[in-house]
Order: structure tokens, then sequence, then C-alpha cells
């Protein structure tokens, strides 16, 4: 009966001290909305710059024990909605973020048009959105109706005028001659960049002898590049989205257009795209770029295969792990997972990212990012920036063999 008692006693003694000690062994939980295409015209490109990143940074997040928030760890939980490449349904999804699951912060959604579709929900409860693929002149204009927009891409006009710029100097040493073919996709990031382009390609004194625009998701882009190689352009534009980038490439190949330059936009970074065409991708111009020396992009890229299965893409990729960056530094440095205050730290602060410094001005990353890149050997380098560091003398296309 003694033993019995004995054993009894050390049991509810130990069951007390099992349920005093829960609560200390209780983990924080931070839960982080996601929001982007895994279907749609748009889940290609989602699929390499969107969505692997998301999964880096929230394993790495946990592994490390998670974000300090006042001396407080979080684990990450993220919740995935799929918006199908549909405006409406990346504003469903938020909203139901917001409303529903009880995300505490919601992360920026993939491409221009999506972005700036959800910007009033975002805005409507208080989360900060820190875009890493979209791009527009209207940052002052956003910035001032949206206070909590970031973007982390620039602005269009310095993508167009870098692009210029490039084209220029090499028309001005005698390497090609000024006639442009430009064509853009029916989106939202399409036709700012080419009513951005128009009067900056005319005004360097080029003359845009072929223009037109085709639907996002056009299957057969045959007759656009037809009539480009028609107008015998020295340089061929598009302002492009993903699906549209490789057929626009694959056409060229087929109809073999001559040029100097050929240019496409979201989408030429990737390295699947140098997979595709091979030695015919050698020279091709595009939207973004990297420093493909840096170290710190070197590593960010290694950790990003091992634990994807798959590398970053050369531009946007780079720039989507570090908005995640932005956001977990500015909550570990506002301490608190008050949503206003993390928007006012980064609307206050610098930040550390793998891709070099950030430092919002006017919500606009500054003072430098990538505009143009190219492919040259193994790499898709940056040509142009605003001011970063490791760009690369640009060359002419020689041709698709």
């Amino acid at each position: 009966m003694e033993r019995r008692t004995i054993l009894k006693t050390t049991a509810a003694l130990a069951m007390a001290m099992g349920l005093m000690a829960a609560p200390a062994l209780a983990q924080e939980t931070l839960k982080i909305g996601a929001v982007g295409p895994k279907t749609g015209p748009l889940a290609g490109g989602a699929a390499v710059t969107h969505w692997p990143n998301i999964a880096l940074w929230s394993k790495e997040v946990n592994e490390r024990g998670g974000i300090d928030v006042g001396g407080t760890k979080y684990m990450v939980e993220v919740i995935e909605y799929d918006d199908q490449t549909n405006p409406a349904e990346t504003i469903a999804a938020v909203t139901r973020l917001a409303t529903q699951d009880g995300a505490d912060f919601i992360l920026a959604p993939y491409s221009t048009g999506l972005n700036l579709a959800a910007a009033p929900i975002f805005d409507r409860f208080g989360y900060p959105q820190i875009t890493s693929t979209a791009s527009t002149d209207r940052v002052a204009e956003l910035s001032g109706q949206f206070p909590n927009l970031f973007f982390l891409l620039g602005q269009n006009s310095q993508i167009v005028g870098n692009a210029v710029d490039i084209l220029s100097k090499l028309r001005d040493a005698g390497e090609m001659g000024n006639k442009i073919a430009m064509v853009n996709v029916a989106d939202a990031f399409g036709i700012e960049l080419a009513a951005t382009a128009k009067p900056i390609f005319e005004g360097a004194g080029f003359e845009l002898v072929y223009e037109t625009s085709y639907p996002l998701g056009t299957p057969d882009l045959s007759p656009v590049m037809k009539a480009a190689k028609a107008a015998e352009p020295d340089a061929f534009i598009a302002w492009s989205y993903p699906p549209d980038t490789f057929g626009l490439t694959e056409q060229a190949i087929i109809e073999d257009l001559n040029v100097k330059v050929f240019y496409t936009a979201v989408a030429t970074a990737f390295p699947a795209f140098k997979g595709r065409f091979g030695a015919a991708a050698e020279g091709i111009m595009g939207i973004g770029g990297v420093n493909a020396e840096s170290a710190s992009f070197q590593d960010y890229a290694a950790r990003h295969t091992a634990a994807t299965g798959a590398a970053p893409d050369y531009w946007a990729s780079g720039m989507m792990y570090a908005s995640l960056q932005i956001l977990e530094q500015a909550i570990t440095g506002a301490g608190t997972i008050d949503r206003a205050a993390v928007a006012q730290y980064i609307k206050d602060n610098s930040f550390d990212t793998v891709m070099g410094p950030v430092d919002f001005d006017e919500n606009n990353n500054n003072p430098a990012y990538w505009t143009v890149g190219q492919w040259q050997g193994d790499a898709f380098r940056g040509v142009a920036s605003t001011g970063r560091e490791g760009a690369v003398a640009p060359m002419l296309k020689a041709g698709w063999k």
C-alpha cells in the first residue's frame, strides 16, 4: 500500500510539473499568407521566382529556431492560395487570409497586375506589401495612395532608359542601325512598359518600324514574329511575360530573325531559358540581371538549389528572397508583430539582402537595382543598373547558331 501511494504521488507530481511546463514549451507561431499563380498563364513564372523562395525562406527561418520578436522566437506557418493568374482570385485570397485565416503578415503576390489589384486589400487591413515582381512608373502615386506598398524592382522609365542607352551606344558606334520592332503582352506590365518605351526610343532617334500587342496566354506567336521580320528591324524588343518570352524566342529562331539586339523581358533570366535554347540564347538581352560573381548571390543560389532542387533565376528570384529578408529584419527590428510598426520600420531603415543593400526612398528601392541583363556564357549577367557593381559590357547578337 505504501509503495502504491508513493507511485501515485510521484505520477501526480510529474503530471502537475508537465502541466506547469506546457506553456513554457508551447511554440509561438507567425501565420504568413502567400498568394500567387499555381495555375493559369503566369504559373510557370511563379513556379520559378515566387513559390521556391517562400519555401526556402520559411525552411531556413524554422531551422534556425524562428523569427526573434522582442526576445520571443516565432516559428513560421505559411498558408498558400492559388490565384489562378486571376486578379479577382488574388483579391479574394488576400481577403480570406486577412479575415478568416488570421494571417499576421501576407506576402506580396506575383506580377505587376496582380500586385496592383491586391494593393487596396493590403491597405485596408494594414499589411505591408513588399513587391518583388512589380515595376511601374506610378510608384509615387501608388505609395501616396497605399502608404505601405513598397517596390523593389524600380521604375519602368529607368528599365527602359538603360535599355535605350545600350542600343544608342551600339548604334552610335556604327554596330547597328536605328530600326526597332517592339511588341508587348496586353497586361498591366507590358502595356505600361510599351507606353513608356515608345517616346524614349523615338526621342533617342530610333524608328519604330513595327509595333503590336497580344493577349496574355496567346498560344501562337508566329504571326507576330513573321510581321516583325518583314519590317526588317535592327533590334527586336518584347515587353513579355514567361509564356510569350519562350514563344517569341522560339519563333525568332524558326524565322531566323536577323537582328543585332534581341531583347525579351520576364523569364529571359530563367535558367530554363538557357536550358531550352542552349547556344542560341547567347547574346539575348532582357530585363533584370545580377552580379553573377557576387559571393552573396552565389551563396544564395547554392542554398536555393539545395533546398528546392532548382536554381534561382538571375533577376527577380533574388529580389523575392530579399523581400522576405526585409520583412524578417523589420519584424525583428521593430520588436513586434504590429503591422503598422513593421511598415514604419521598413520606411525608416536600410536592409542587408542577397541582392545588396536596400533602402526605400518614398517606398521605391534605393539606391540601385539591375535593369538590363544578357546571356553571356553560363549566366544571365547584368549589363546595366542604376548603381549596382559588377556589370559586364554588352555584346551584339551573332545569329542563332
